[in-house]
């Protein structure tokens, strides 16, 4: 499975992580509900059970990601500024690139 972070997410991504009630943790990114031949993703730190994958990215950011779920595969995180600032999970291997 591939996930990709962008520069600002990895930043703020590891900032979460960095905090004292996290050690140990990584961040997982979840399927929230998927219609059609997209899905909606959440995410949040969590630990891996044996239903999971772990993926390292280039970022140095371990991501959660739950085994044999083909909507997760190729994931990419974002954190945007502008127009409001937050995280956006999309999935362009999937066709899925944000909009909707």
């Amino acid at each position: 499975m591939k996930c990709k972070i962008s520069r600002n997410a990895a930043k703020m991504i590891k900032l979460e992580l960095d905090k004292e009630e996290n050690e140990g943790k990584l961040l997982r990114v979840y399927v929230t509900h998927a219609h059609g031949d997209h899905a909606h993703y959440g995410m949040g730190i969590d630990a891996p059970t044996d239903k999971d994958v772990v993926v390292s990215t280039d970022k140095d950011i371990d991501v959660i990601l739950e085994k044999d779920n083909d909507f997760l595969d190729g994931i990419r995180i974002d954190y945007f500024y502008v127009p409001e600032e937050g995280f956006a999970i999309t999935n362009p291997a999937k066709g899925n690139h944000g909009d909707h």
